[in-house]
This record gives structure tokens, C-alpha cells and sequence, in this order.
């Protein structure tokens, strides 16, 4: 590379950073429009629209009703974002919270009336129109309801409703002549498939039109082209894709088994406020300053070019956050200072391949690209099984994991592209500019191997001995206490008090003056939500007994002058449901069997595929175990966490396997597999030591200067990544060998 490119290099890295720095700070305009502040951030941070539904009707829904409800509610409003929640209110009461808005009118014109569905022949029993087009108000024609909806009823003109439906999807197919249109497909339930087959049949044999008709108005009116008996069918052709998925959403919502009516509505501020924010951006901060000088200490130039680097990463991961219209939830903030951390990753692979080409005779040119060649295949590896699960988490899991999964793959796709690309532009730039050097980019240091396969059965031992006791506690805290683990309210469920105060109240006046208050009467951790332009607060507890209410309305009256019947308390259900929960396991389940596919074929070796698993299923156990030992409260964030987890164990495996390989492919004859382990796994020792050192770093930042949430999810994580890394020096390696061993690969002839 000459000199002029080199200078030319680093001055468009220096501009593209200033760049995309100043856009995050200030913008594209005026109006701050692209900026960190105008990304979407989730209920916990910025708070939203939260409206409460009411059961039409005297009589009290079934638990299995409200249960199928609220679950069908929870993915309508996805498509407000992947971070709202749906919670059961009392005995015949739904509570939607959608983050990020703020117009409660605009969003219950959408969702309109869930639970009031309809599809309506064109004709009665004797031949008289339900239906016909309509002058309206505006001067246009429209379809329009001939009768009220209880005489259709009554006259059996109401031929299926939205409970007969099973699902509707949005999707695309091919027309006659071979063209691409878009569609709704519509399944059927086993009654609303006979219904189906019956209504379609009358309106084709009279040629006659099926109209769907929802809260009000005719959202669609069909033409029958044939007898449709398989309980399937597809409404085409839409005009768009979103047409198409409006339509089907609104099948989908008026297709609850009750119909619910508006109670009331309001928007709810922070959970958390810009507190939390502020100390999460600073706990960033201040670890990514500590890796940067630790990355210049130990690598020299090569941490100067990671360095820049790095700064670009994070400031892409800001710009495409708002580019992809992501909303940002406070274990997405932590989930994004922890990708720095693991962002460092494969620049330590990098630099280390260097100095081991460098400490083996070659120049410092040719040692640079051996060194970037030889760290590809690991990289690329480590990086594309965590971006399969990332995958596979956005395909299948529910509406707050895909949310977890877009920051992970954002962060996976961009830290390939800064190591692989931008920081080898850099290295080879400064390399033209003369830095030529070896000690600017320093030589390994030959390192006796260590025969970590001696103490296997040490290894085997310890992490037996810590799962089982994580197991045993939870026995004994299921026995003392009812449940194994500490589960917070969105697992459980609990009671929200409503208190309207004498004055308007500050989040930040709630959390200082009355959150410990409540805590000290409840015993445990309290989330609140203030609303706008009232006096309310919302406390959200653990369940509350009867003399825990009378305590906290007694605290409420004397030390705030609340009067009693401003003090309300409902019960509320768990936001994450079991079939979220059973959704985001199924997700998981995939997720593994995928990348263990990956390896397999990668590898050749399933061997290889199982010890990866092996490793991942202890981390995941360990921190099981802390979570159960410290009693760590599981919430939204332990899902997080635990998928974290899940990404950083196996990327840590991998680069050990990948070494395996690499010295499996050049052993002698006086190697012995148990050499070649040994030596891999010394190799990449000081590679396991500084990728878990810097992520530890990043995190205990979090956790030092984060708020309790913050906390909650900091703590296991970094046990997690202190297992993960004594997992993959001390387990991964042993459980290969020991596979290996046991179930030899049959000789080729």
C-alpha cells in the first residue's frame, strides 16, 4: 500500500467517524431527527400509551378465556412494537402498554373493538340485502350494514364470526399468470371449516359476495370464486403487503373468544426514567475508556487501530438502531455495552495469530496477513453460530426476545465487519506509514503447554458439585418458599396499586420519597409508572395479602394525606405468559440443534457439535445456580441474560475447537490427541483470559454505577462470564477428548 493511500484510508475512517458521531449526537436537521435521542425507546425508559379493556357482558369470563385473550391481544399489538405487554387486570379486565407512543386515541381506533368479528352473506333467507353501497358522509360510496347486527343474528345471516377463525397471515402467492400478488390467507377452526364450507356455497351458487365486517364498518367484502370445503382460504388480491397485514391483524383481534370494550385510557411515563439511562451511558463510557487503554497497553498499534475501530462500531450500532426502527429497552442498553465487550473479540484473535507469525520468523507485512487469514475461520465461525441463533430467535421466539435477538445480530454483523475490514484497513495503513517495527506490534512469547487433560476430572468435578448445589437450593427454596427461584412479578404476577396523590409527583420524587417506603412494608422490589396530567402513581408489587394492602393504604393516608378511596389495588397477571415462556424455550431448543448442525458440518466432527453443548448447558446451569444461591430476582431481563449467555459460551468454544482443528491438520507422529489439546488449548489462553476480562470489565461498569434492574441482569452475567470462561479453558476441550477417546472415529479405508 503507498502513502497516499494509507493517509487516504485514515482519513476517511477519522471523517467516517466524525460523521456518523455527529449524527448521533445532533442529527440529520434541526430537529434532532436520527440522533441517539430519537430512538425508540420500551415502557421501562420512556414510558407509552397504557389503555385498559373491560369484558363486554354480566357474566365473569373463564380464566381459560381471558387466558387465550390476553395471548392473541399480545400478538396484535406487535406490530406497535416488540416490546409491548398485555396483562391480565382483575377478574374481567386486559391492560395493553405500548411503548414509545403517546396519541391512547389513535391506537384504539386501530385496534377498535377486539372480539367483535363478523362475516355477513349478502343475502337472508329470502333473498333481502344485508348489505348494499352507500352514499357516506364524505359524498363516497361504501358497503353498509341494511340491518342491526342482533338481526342478522337472529336471521342466520351472521354465517361465521371471528371465533371461527383459527388464524389469518399475510403473505403472497402467484396469480394465473404467474405474477406475484399479495393475499391473506385464512385458516379455519374444525366448526368454522363446516360454516365456511356451507356460506361459500350459497354465495357461489347465487353469485353472490361475502363481506367481513368489523367494529362498525366492512373491512373487506369477498368475492366467492368456488366452494372452498378444506377449512382454507385466500383473500386476493391486496393492493400492498401492509394491506395485506392489516387486514389479517384485524382478523386475527376479532377473532378473540370476548369482546372487550374500552375502560379507560392514559399514557404512563418511564418505569425507570433518564436515570437509568444516564448511568448506563456513563457505566459504557467509562469500561469502554478502561478496554481502549487496556487494548493500547497489551497490543500497541494494533490497539490504536482497534481503538478506532471500536469507536465506529458503536457509533453504527447508534445510527442503525434508529435506521432499523428498533425500540430500545434497558437490557437492550446493556445488551449493547455488552457487545463492546465481546466486540473485542476477534481483534484479539487477530493480534494474537500476529505476534505468533511475528515470534515465528516472519516480517511484520507477511505476519499481518497470515495473522488475519489464520483468525477468519474462527471468527467467522464463533460469529455465525451466534448469528443462527440470533436467526432463529427473530423467526420463532415471542415479541420481547426478537427485540433481544435484532441488537444481537446487529452487533454480530457489524463487529465482523470492524474487525475484518475497517481495523485491517487501519493496521495496513499504519504499516505504510513507516510503523514497521516488530515492537509496535509485539512478539509472542513461547509458553510451556500446560496439560489442563491431567485435572480433567477436577475440572468434571467442581462443575458437577456447583450445578447440583444450584440444584439443591432450588429444591429447598421450592419447599420454604413455594417457587425455586426468585420470580418477579412478570413471571408471577402480582398487585398494582393506583394511588392519586394530593400534587403531581416526579418519577424521580417517587423514587426517593415513597419506593422505599413501599419496599420496606412489602419486602421486595417495587416497579412504578407515573401518569401524564394526573396525580396517579401505579405500583406494581409481588401479590399483596391482606394486612400488606391495610399497611400500605395506612403509610399512603398518614404520611402522604392520600384520602382512602384514592387508593386502588387490583390484581394483575404475569407480562410474560406461558406460552411466551414455552415459545422462547421451543426458540432456544432450535436454536442449539441449528448451530450444532453448523458445527457438525463445519467440523466434521459431532463430537465437536456435543462439547459445544456440553459447555453452553454449564454456563447456563451456573448461573441457574447464582440465580437460585443469591436469590437474583428473575424478570424481564433474566431471558436476556441467559440468552447472552447462551451467544457469548459458544463463540468462546469455538475458538478453541477452531485451533484443535488447525493442529489436528499439522500433529506428527510423536503427537498425541491429548498434546494437541493441551497445546490448543494453551494457545488460545491468553485470547480466553482477555476477551473474558474486557467483557467483565464492561460489565461490572453496569453493574457498579447501574440502577437495580441494571443491576439484576449485570450480576448473573458477569457469573456467566466467568463460568464461560472457565468452561472453555478447563471443559470444552476435556469433553472433546474424552468423546473422542471413548467413540473413535472408524478408520477410512
Amino acid at each position: 500500500m503507498k502513502k497516499s493511500k494509507a493517509i487516504v484510508i485514515l482519513l476517511v475512517m477519522v471523517i467516517a467517524l466524525l460523521g456518523v458521531g455527529y449524527i448521533d449526537i445532533w442529527g440529520v436537521n434541526a430537529d434532532g431527527s436520527g440522533s441517539a435521542s430519537d430512538i425508540k425507546l420500551g415502557l421501562d425508559l420512556a414510558g407509552g400509551v397504557s389503555i385498559t379493556y373491560q369484558v363486554v357482558g354480566d357474566e365473569e369470563p373463564s380464566a381459560t378465556d381471558m387466558s387465550d385473550t390476553v395471548a392473541k391481544l399480545q400478538k396484535r399489538v406487535y406490530n406497535y412494537s416488540t416490546e409491548a405487554i398485555v396483562y391480565q387486570e382483575g377478574a374481567d379486565r386486559i391492560n395493553i402498554e405500548i411503548p414509545g407512543v403517546s396519541d391512547a386515541n389513535a391506537i384504539l381506533q386501530e385496534l377498535g373493538k377486539p372480539g367483535s368479528l363478523y362475516f355477513i352473506a349478502e343475502t337472508d333467507a329470502d333473498g333481502n340485502a344485508n348489505y348494499s353501497m352507500q352514499l357516506n358522509a364524505n359524498g363516497y360510496y361504501e358497503y353498509a350494514l341494511n340491518k342491526t347486527i342482533e338481526e342478522l343474528e337472529a336471521d342466520g345471516s351472521i354465517v361465521l364470526v371471528g371465533t371461527d377463525i383459527k388464524d389469518a397471515q399475510a403473505g403472497s402467492q402467484q396469480d394465473q399468470l404467474g405474477n406475484s400478488e399479495f393475499m391473506v390467507h385464512l385458516t379455519m377452526t374444525d366448526e368454522g371449516k363446516e360454516k365456511f364450507a356451507e356460506a361459500t356455497r350459497k354465495a357461489y351458487d347465487n353469485d353472490e359476495t361475502l363481506g367481513i365486517y368489523y367494529d362498525g364498518s366492512f373491512v373487506s367484502v369477498l368475492s366467492v370464486n368456488a366452494v372452498l370445503t378444506d377449512g382454507t382460504a385466500s383473500i386476493s388480491p391486496m393492493e400492498s403487503y401492509e394491506a395485506a397485514e392489516n387486514l389479517a391483524s384485524t382478523i386475527r383481534i376479532g377473532g378473540l373468544k370476548l369482546e372487550l370494550e374500552e375502560l379507560h385510557s392514559k399514557v404512563v411515563g418511564a418505569q425507570l426514567g433518564v436515570e437509568a439511562i444516564d448511568t448506563s451511558l456513563k457505566a459504557g463510557a467509562i469500561g469502554f475508556v478502561i478496554v481502549v487503554i487496556f487494548m493500547i497497553a497489551v497490543y500497541y498499534i494494533a490497539g490504536v487501530a482497534s481503538t478506532i475501530g471500536l469507536s465506529l462500531y458503536v457509533a453504527l450500532i447508534v445510527l442503525l438502531l434508529n435506521g432499523f426502527d428498533m425500540t430500545l429497552t434497558l437490557s437492550g442498553i446493556a445488551g449493547i455495552i455488552l457487545s463492546i465487550g465481546m466486540a473485542v473479540d476477534a481483534n484479539v484473535i487477530i493480534f494474537a495469530r500476529i505476534r505468533e507469525e511475528i515470534a515465528a520468523g516472519m516480517s511484520v507485512k507477511t505476519a499481518m496477513k497470515v495473522g488475519f487469514d489464520k483468525a477468519l475461520s474462527a471468527i467467522v465461525d464463533g460469529n455465525i453460530t451466534t448469528l443462527i441463533a440470533a436467526g432463529v430467535l427473530l423467526l420463532l421466539a415471542p415479541g420481547s426476545v426478537k427485540g433481544f435477538a435484532q441488537t444481537l445480530a446487529l452487533g454480530i454483523v457489524l463487529s465482523m465487519f470492524t474487525a475484518l475490514v475497517i481495523t485491517k484497513l487501519i493496521m495496513q495503513a499504519f504499516y505504510a506509514l513507516g510503523i514497521r517495527d516488530k515492537k509496535w506490534y509485539g512478539v509472542a512469547k513461547e509458553h510451556k503447554t500446560i496439560d489442563f487433560l491431567s485435572k480433567k476430572g477436577i475440572f468434571f468435578g467442581i462443575s458437577i458439585a456447583v450445578i447440583a448445589a444450584g440444584f439443591i437450593v432450588m429444591g429447598v427454596n421450592k419447599v420454604t418458599t413455594g417457587d425455586a427461584l426468585n420470580f418477579s412479578l412478570e413471571f408471577k404476577g402480582g398487585t398494582a396499586t393506583t394511588v392519586t396523590f394530593n400534587s403531581n409527583k416526579t418519577l424521580e420524587e417517587v423514587n426517593s420519597e415513597i419506593v422505599p417506603l413501599v419496599e420496606e412494608i412489602i419486602g421486595s422490589a417495587v416497579q412504578i409508572q407515573t401518569v401524564q396530567d394526573s396525580n396517579e402513581v401505579i405500583f406494581k408489587t409481588s401479590t399483596l395479602d391482606v394486612e400488606q394492602r391495610e399497611a400500605l393504604n395506612e403509610m399512603f393516608t398518614e404520611t402522604f394525606g392520600v384520602k382512602e378511596d384514592k387508593i386502588t389495588s387490583e390484581t394483575i397477571s404475569s407480562t410474560i405468559s406461558d406460552e411466551m415462556t414455552r415459545d422462547t424455550i421451543i426458540a432456544v431448543i432450535v436454536a442449539i440443534v441449528c448451530m450444532l448442525i453448523y458445527i457438525r458440518v463445519r467440523f466434521s466432527d459431532i463430537r465437536f457439535g456435543v462439547s459445544s453443548v456440553v459447555a453452553l448447558l454449564h454456563d447456563v446451569l451456573v448461573v441457574l445456580a447464582f440465580y437460585a444461591v443469591a436469590r437474583v430476582s428473575v424478570g424481564n431481563t433474566f431471558i436476556a441474560c441467559m440468552l447472552t449467555i447462551v451467544g457469548y459460551s459458544i463463540n468462546a468454544t469455538i475458538v478453541i475447537f477452531d485451533r484443535v482443528r488447525e493442529n489436528m491438520n499439522t500433529m506428527t507422529k510423536k503427537d498425541t490427541l491429548k498434546d494437541v489439546v493441551n497445546k490448543s488449548i494453551t494457545q488460545t489462553l491468553s485470547r480466553s483470559i482477555f476477551t473474558s476480562l474486557t467483557t467483565f470489565i464492561m460489565v461490572a461498569a453496569l453493574y457498579i454505577l447501574g440502577v437495580t434492574s441494571i443491576r439484576d441482569f449485570a450480576l448473573p452475567l458477569m457469573v456467566g462470564i466467568v463460568a464461560g470462561a472457565y468452561s472453555s479453558v478447563c471443559l470444552t476441550g476435556a469433553v472433546w477428548y474424552v468423546l473422542r477417546t471413548k467413540f473413535p472415529p472408524k478408520a477410512s479405508n
